[in-house]
């Protein structure tokens, strides 16, 4: 359904229209595109932490995870650029589902997204706030508390403000922050691989061997380590909500979608290799300890001295940019969602000159402090993180696999003369047989149905209730609309553009 002038979104008959200009049109090209991906994903401060933590599971066979999350996450890539080649909108997510399967699917997956886009902010902010605590707290004996408050609600503001800013800041931004991380963690690596400890450099990191921690021995160790790793993985989708933004959405967004997968990927493969190398695969588990703020600071130190305040600062910066293309995504599918009724209207509110959701950039910043802050003080930091992570992880395992089954239904229902078994099915097919297990991991389920799968400690072993306790209000916000409002599930197939 097109607008009725280039700025401003009507929708379905009888839905409001936007309230202001509406979104940018087509600003954006392929390079904004594709690191809103990268950036989304904040390859540097994945490395530093995500990672980090699921080496305590998996041990040594970390870069193992790694692979097999890889193999995963590429192949829901592909099946997310087939759809987003038919299907550009920013609603995308919820969009693909409602087209390829039923509307009350897209609807689930939208309330899905809705929820864990919006934590990424929270959970950003919070990690800045931990990092520059810890390290001024090391180097400076400044009060740890105080600094990480002060310090997460500081990033808050700066990310608020720049998508305030608009679209295209935030992508430029992101451009050069992600840039930038990636040079310095390749650099280290390197580093690191050149002062490998004796029988470091081995490949049989990607077998079962060095899966040794203890209470998660091979394949449990590297299926829980995999709950960790995919949340590094999260995010390559996230240059689909672009779509009514990017220039020539057909062709940027399913290229930015897969080429930020393969390239964090590879990126994963080689700074996890290198760490292996450094420490010793079969030490690796100790890779996992977050309380000096993160290894990869104490490997910089050892390698560069004084160079660790370059990977400090990368650290930081790939969280401030994780932020930023965070607070694109969420705001964009808040405001298809707002536009076609599903979330109050007022999250179609953009700037007058800037043609920003400003209601939504509001929400994000007000996450941080009504979500992240309670879990801090309540938890500790790093359990207030392992927690968000662990919830973000399992909702957008489940919602991949729900893409999968969206590329087979709508090729094979709506674009039938161009079905092909092996994009649209075998992919597939294969990349949910991998998440699957992966997923009852995250849920706290997996152990009740795979004897190779062990449950996460407490709090994490939380992120299951969470989650179904955040379905079980969706599913009655449903059954609402299903009675009163029937258009507005039936809507979230609508394209805009």
């Amino acid at each position: 359904m097109a607008p009725s002038d280039d700025s401003v979104p009507l929708g379905p008959e009888g839905l409001s229209p936007s309230e202001g200009p509406g979104l940018a049109r087509h600003v954006v090209g392929l390079p904004g595109v594709l690191f809103q991906s990268v950036t989304f994903m904040a390859p540097g401060a994945a490395v530093a932490t995500s990672l980090a933590v699921g080496a305590g599971y998996a041990g040594g066979a970390l870069s193992l995870s790694v692979g097999l999350t890889l193999v995963a996450a590429v192949l829901v890539a592909v099946s997310m650029g087939q759809l987003a080649r038919h299907l550009p909108s920013a609603g995308s997510i919820y969009t693909y589902p409602a087209q390829g399967l039923h509307p009350t699917i897209g609807y689930l997956v939208g309330w899905g997204y809705a929820m864990i886009s919006g934590l990424v902010g929270p959970i950003v902010n919070l990690l800045i706030g931990y990092f520059v605590g810890t390290i001024l707290n090391q180097e400076f004996g400044w009060s740890f508390e105080a600094t990480w408050i002060g310090f997460m609600l500081l990033a808050m503001s700066l990310t608020a403000l720049i998508g305030y800013r608009g679209v295209r800041l935030s992508t430029w931004f992101g451009v050069i922050l992600g840039a930038f991380e990636m040079v310095v963690f390749i650099a280290l690596s390197i580093w690191l691989i050149a002062h490998a400890a004796p029988g470091g450099n081995t490949l049989q990191v990607f077998t079962l061997k060095f899966a040794n921690v203890k209470g998660y021995h091979g394949t449990s160790g590297v299926l829980a380590g995999s709950v960790f790793v995919m949340l590094a993985f999260v995010g390559f989708e996230a240059a689909a909500p672009l779509a009514e933004e990017a220039r020539e959405p057909r062709r940027n967004v399913p290229r930015a979608v897969i080429l930020s997968c393969v390239i964090v990927g590879v990126f994963y493969l080689f700074t996890t290799y290198a760490a292996s190398a450094y420490v010793g695969p079969a030490h690796l588990q100790s890779y996992g300890d977050l309380g000096g703020g993160s290894p990869w600071i104490l490997f910089a130190r050892k390698m560069w001295g004084l160079g660790w305040v370059v990977v400090f600062l990368a650290v930081v910066n790939s969280f401030f940019a994780n932020g930023n293309s965070a607070l694109v995504a969420s705001t964009r599918t808040w405001y298809a969602m707002g536009r076609i009724k599903l979330l109050p209207s007022a999250f179609t509110r953009t700037h007058r000159r800037f043609s920003s959701p400003v209601v939504g950039i509001a929400v994000q910043a007000l996450a941080t402090v009504v979500i992240a802050l309670p879990l801090a003080l309540g938890y500790g930091p790093v359990d207030a993180f392992e927690l968000l992570a662990t919830i973000l992880s399992a909702v957008m395992i489940a919602i991949y696999i729900v893409i999968n089954l969206s590329s087979f239904g709508y090729y094979f229902r709506r674009q039938r003369d161009e079905f092909n078994w092996f994009l649209h099915f075998a992919i597939p097919i294969i990349s949910s047989l991998i998440l699957i297990p992966v997923l009852a991991s995250a849920l706290g389920v997996g152990s009740s149905i795979f004897k190779f799968v062990s449950p996460l400690p407490y709090p994490i072993s939380l992120a299951g209730i969470v989650v179904i306790v955040w379905f079980v209000i969706g599913l009655a916000y449903l059954a609402f609309l299903l009675a009163r409002h029937p258009e507005r599930v039936t809507a979230m197939g609508t394209v805009f553009e």
